[in-house]
């Protein structure tokens, strides 16, 4: 349980440090790579190579933090919005499902230690729901407390895995927001070729083309 927890705060904290790693110089170069011009930018501002604004990563971060899904609409990705509320939105319904049931045992299992003579039995066995009151009457204390455990285990399940989730959101929407500077235009590609490394040595070489000026190995 407490490795479970450990790996939950990790996970919450990296929109934090991913975010706190921008910088505050807008630097653009040309095709040489020689800086045709530096300028400062607004904390928090993000822009790309041509200096054109693009998605904070921290906003999208806080607005998924906030709200699941929020950060995911803030990046214009509206399909992955019903996947965060139904990752988020299950375990948060089976935690409440969880605890509506533990409660009516504990009950249960309150109204199976009274006294069959006590004028109130009667009226407090009605009140148990009607599937527990056979084992109430029966006297099945030990299967009760079986059930009570159970659901109190899936409760604590339920809330791990909504924490899980809700960090994955953050995440999620701050990786999205930090991809969106990156130039991912249509002349981007890579392409496998043979290649020889000496006489008698024959390997492959990657070859990755950035923009219309040539490739790069």
């Amino acid at each position: 349980m407490k490795h479970v927890i450990f790996v939950i705060a990790i996970i919450l904290t990296i929109p934090t440090l991913a975010v706190s790693q921008h910088k505050d110089t807008l630097i653009v170069k040309d095709s040489t790579g020689k800086v045709v011009a530096s300028s400062k930018v607004k904390k928090g501002l993000w822009r790309d190579s041509a200096g054109n604004r693009t998605f904070e990563p921290r906003k999208a971060a806080i607005y998924s933090a906030i709200m699941p899904g929020l950060g995911q609409i803030y990046n214009k990705k509206y399909w992955k919005a019903p996947i965060a509320w139904a990752a988020v939105g299950i375990p948060i319904y089976t935690f409440f499902y969880n605890r509506t049931w533990y409660n009516r045992i504990r009950y249960a299992l309150e109204v199976g230690g009274m006294d069959p003579a006590d004028p109130a039995y009667a009226e407090s066995l009605e009140k148990v729901h009607e599937k527990l009151q056979r084992f109430v009457v029966g006297g099945r204390s030990s299967s009760l407390l079986n059930y009570r455990n159970e659901y109190r285990r899936d409760m604590d399940y339920s809330i791990l895995f909504t924490l899980l989730f809700w960090g994955l959101n953050v995440v999620d929407a701050t990786v999205d927001a930090h991809l969106k500077g990156f130039n991912v235009n249509e002349n981007l590609s890579m392409q496998i070729k043979p290649a020889l490394l000496s006489n008698s040595t024959v390997g492959v070489s990657l070859v990755f083309k950035f923009d219309k000026n040539g490739p790069k190995n």
